[in-house]
């Protein structure tokens, strides 16, 4: 999976550790999802966008491989 956030991050001026006490989660996460390691619950995919003022859609970007 990739994801938008590290150009949204900087869009907004946020660091990863200004995300991660948004959205209640370890500056490690935050690092894990930049990079595509790992997949973010649906809560916490949808705080992410709320916080970016975006569709999670827009945030986090899935291949048709990864949707079946």
């Amino acid at each position: 999976m990739k994801t938008r956030m590290k150009e949204l991050r900087a869009k907004c001026n946020l660091t990863q550790q200004d995300v991660a006490n948004a959205v209640s989660v370890r500056r490690e996460t935050i690092s894990f999802l930049e990079k595509g390691t790992y997949n973010p619950s649906l809560k916490l995919a949808v705080q992410i966008a709320k916080l970016f003022n975006s569709n999670v859609e827009d945030v986090f970007l899935f291949t048709d491989e990864e949707l079946k």
